[in-house]
């Protein structure tokens, strides 16, 4: 027997509403195949004002030069979903290889196609401002990468001021390995790959989980790490006003943005 439908009632109260739900506004561009970077946003942004909305993009393995320039077209379309008609304060796009195959001003200006004004981040450009503001000019790299992919990234911190002190990659070529590697691993590869000259190590790749273990990996090798994901959240926060120094996340997390 069917129960009696209940009558709808008009409430006699009318809401309030606030400006937005959330003051501040993160918006992410990640590969379909992305396993880290959203878990990594959502336990190293801890600001109950800051929301992170996120928009996937078709990406097929293995991870090559020309399958990552084939994101590029989808990038202008990518930004329109997030969020549409609505203001963001910083939007990233998380991938550190394609940034630096694509190059960092082709991303932002297919983004600010859809979001006009709103400022970019790459994975490597917020690396070097990290480097930077860690005062280091001889650095290790650790790429996940085979030699055909980590040769750009190479090159890119060389263009940008970087004495490379070693580099060592992994010759993978499918991301979601890249992001099975396991924490205590990467602390392990972390010292393997640091230089004795080298002031601090950047650790590539978004899918990769080295910001988890960013103190450990500092105590490992005794001085700075920067990786993608630790640097682009770093940079990300520090654009949306949050100044806070979070030591437990890593020698970066305690310090301001600067230019350049």
């Amino acid at each position: 027997m069917m129960s009696k439908f209940p009558q709808i009632q008009a409430s006699r109260l009318r809401p309030a509403f606030d400006t937005r739900p959330l003051q501040k506004r993160i918006g992410l561009i990640i590969l379909a195949t992305d396993h880290t970077t959203e878990p990594d946003y959502r336990r190293l942004v801890t600001s109950g004002d800051i929301g992170i909305y996120v928009a996937r993009i078709a990406f097929d393995n293995p991870v090559t030069t020309e399958s990552l320039r084939r994101m590029q077209p989808s990038l202008t379309k990518a930004a329109e979903l997030i969020l549409p008609g609505e203001e963001l304060n910083v939007i990233c796009y998380s991938c550190t290889s394609a940034s630096v195959v694509i190059g960092d001003e082709e991303i932002e200006a297919a983004i600010r196609k859809a979001k006009p004004g709103v400022p970019v981040v790459t994975p490597p450009a917020a690396g070097v401002r990290g480097l930077r503001a860690l005062e280091a000019k001889r650095i290790s790299v650790l790429t996940p990468y085979t030699a055909e992919v980590s040769r750009p990234m190479a090159r890119y911190f060389s263009e940008h001021g970087f004495e490379i002190e070693s580099f060592t990659s992994l010759g993978l070529d499918d991301d979601r390995e890249m992001a099975r590697i396991s924490p205590a691993s990467l602390v392990e590869l972390a010292g393997e790959a640091m230089a004795p000259n080298a002031e601090a190590l950047f650790i590539s790749c978004t899918s990769v989980r080295a910001a988890g273990v960013a103190v450990e990996i500092e105590k490992c090798i005794g001085r700075p790490m920067v990786s993608s994901n630790l640097a682009s959240v770093w940079n990300c926060l520090r654009l949306c006003g949050d100044a806070a120094s979070r030591p437990e996340r890593g020698e970066l997390m305690t310090l301001p943005l600067t230019k350049g």
